[in-house]
């Protein structure tokens, strides 16, 4: 059983390989503000797991939100001003906003489900229903 599905186009267009990972992509053209974090999604027999990996935040800045079985974690601040005054040459992390919702399975018991945030990793562990 899957926590999430994803749709995914079949054939990567030109746009992606071009822009999404080429070596213009730069704070200031707005695209670093609309990455999202990487997430590890897994099982084992008694629980489901999401691993959000989000350096650099606290767990202050997390909001997590279950709306019937959908389940968001969002982040949003500011850059600091000691990273305003910066000039990078590339940043490739550093959040200032994120959102991502995932689709828990019947299984999972919506009413046990348990967050900590350590060595930036926000990890999410939602136990399963007994049968």
């Amino acid at each position: 059983m899957t926590l999430i599905k994803r749709q995914e186009s079949l054939i990567p267009t030109i746009w992606n390989e071009l822009v999404e990972n080429s070596f213009f992509t730069h704070p200031l053209n707005g695209h670093a503000d609309k990455t999202i974090p990487a997430v590890n999604l897994s099982e084992d027999s008694d629980n489901f797991f999401i691993d959000i990996a989000a350096p650099g935040l606290t767990k202050e800045l997390f909001k997590i939100n279950l709306n019937k079985n959908k389940l968001t974690v969002s982040s949003e601040h500011q850059n600091s001003d000691i990273e305003i005054n910066k000039s990078f040459t590339r940043k490739e992390f550093g959040f200032t906003s994120f959102s991502r919702t995932f689709t828990l399975p019947q299984a999972a018991d919506l009413n046990s489900i348990d967050a900590s945030y350590e060595n930036g990793i926000l990890s999410l562990l939602i136990p399963k229903k007994e049968e």
